[in-house]
């Protein structure tokens, strides 16, 4: 699991982010947030200074806390009253993530400790957060291997007359197996996944999910991922499933077709695989994220596929790749006004996809890390259309 040295190394960027910001320290309540600085993802609340030991005080479970907690002052969350004597009266300007904080939890924080200004540090922890470590890198690798390991496997069970369900429950019962931990997190407000999708008639489906493809969905409630629809042979399969290892996650698709496919579909899918190999040669340290999307957007139009890009005609999402780690929309993004150079240890999941109306959608997606020489796969498989 995380080690001591991991948590210290993390929370000293941390600190040193707050003392350049001018802020006194940061209150972390979201649980992954809590996790990536602690190591433990019980209930708690942490508490990081911008000088001086952090502490983590847990409401449950306290037991299995302190045995998980690479925090040493580890203690049970205090009453109401014990609270504010935490915190100093040096202690004027505390950062919280507005990004994901309720409302109702940033008022309880304010009634607790009065005369504090709480300030936003959304960017600063997502920021940190982007750059993996020699050791978070070795997570997704593993992920990466494990989830190809199920893509391997799909020819072994894809049939003929199966439902979209028949098929994403196979493949998802393999990922259990394998230890596929399920939790694909999503910090964006709005935005829900069950593990991935497969789906092929009812792929063109628009949807409230943001990206390429959200599928038919099971109901209005779950409109998301695969319908009890008939895989039709001729069409392509797209499978596109998140792997979560040790709360890491690797993000790929794959193209499945029981049959062929249309020239118009082949022609789409060479397409992706350039727009992928064009971005994976520029995905270097400097390289502007913005500029990836705009390359890609051009590539599609020069291919004459630009309406069908990143989406059905009107529902395209304006956007070619997302940062992956602990969440599946993690910095950067590779994306229309996302003006941010790369860094290396970055890791970005490309997928550029088209949905075409009448035939399919078709595409690639695979993580990549991103170095000085340019993309490092981590979803290490090839990435050709399997037909059968």
């Amino acid at each position: 699991m995380l080690t001591k040295m991991e948590s210290e190394q993390r929370i000293i960027r941390l600190q040193q982010e707050l003392r350049a910001a001018g802020i006194d320290g940061a209150l972390i309540i979201y649980p992954i947030d809590i996790y990536y600085f602690s190591g433990t993802r019980q209930n708690a609340t942490l508490w990081i200074p911008a000088d001086g030991n952090p502490l983590l005080l847990v409401r449950k479970s306290y037991s299995r806390a302190v045995t998980e907690s690479l925090i040493e002052d580890t203690r049970p969350f205090p009453s109401s009253k014990e609270f504010p004597a935490l915190f100093g009266d040096a202690v004027r300007r505390v950062g919280l993530t507005f990004d994901i904080i309720p409302v109702q939890q940033y008022n309880y924080y304010a009634k607790l400790l009065p005369g504090r200004e709480f300030v936003d540090i959304s960017g600063i922890n997502r920021d940190i957060r982007s750059v993996k470590s020699a050791w978070e890198l070795e997570q997704m690798r593993r992920s990466g291997s494990r989830l190809c390991g199920i893509f391997e496997q799909v020819p072994e069970f894809l049939r003929p007359g199966m439902r979209e369900l028949d098929l994403s429950a196979e493949f998802e019962c393999r990922l259990r197996k394998a230890g596929g931990e399920g939790y694909v997190r999503m910090r964006a407000f709005n935005q829900e996944l069950f593990m991935g999708l497969a789906v092929s008639s009812s792929a063109g489906q628009p949807g409230f999910f943001d990206g390429a493809v959200t599928g038919g969905g099971l109901s209005n409630a779950s409109p998301h991922g695969a319908s009890v629809d008939e895989i039709s042979p001729n069409t392509p399969i797209l499978i596109d499933y998140a792997g979560v290892f040790n709360g890491y996650i690797v993000d790929m698709t794959r193209i499945f077709v029981i049959g062929s496919l249309s020239p118009e579909l082949r022609h789409a899918f060479a397409t992706a695989l350039a727009i992928q190999r064009q971005l994976v040669e520029r995905l270097k340290p400097g390289t502007v994220c913005e500029e990836l999307f705009l390359t890609s957007l051009a590539m599609a139009e020069e291919a004459g596929l630009a309406k069908y890009y990143m989406g059905a005609p009107g529902e395209n999402a304006r956007f070619v790749g997302h940062g992956t780690g602990l969440e599946l929309d993690e910095l950067p993004v590779l994306a229309q006004g996302f003006k941010v150079p790369l860094r290396a240890g970055q890791t970005v999941a490309i997928e550029p996809k088209f949905v075409i109306p009448g035939q399919g959608v078709i595409g690639i997606e695979n993580t990549f890390v991103v170095s000085d020489s340019g993309g490092v796969k981590l979803t290490d498989l090839a990435d050709d259309i399997v037909s059968l």
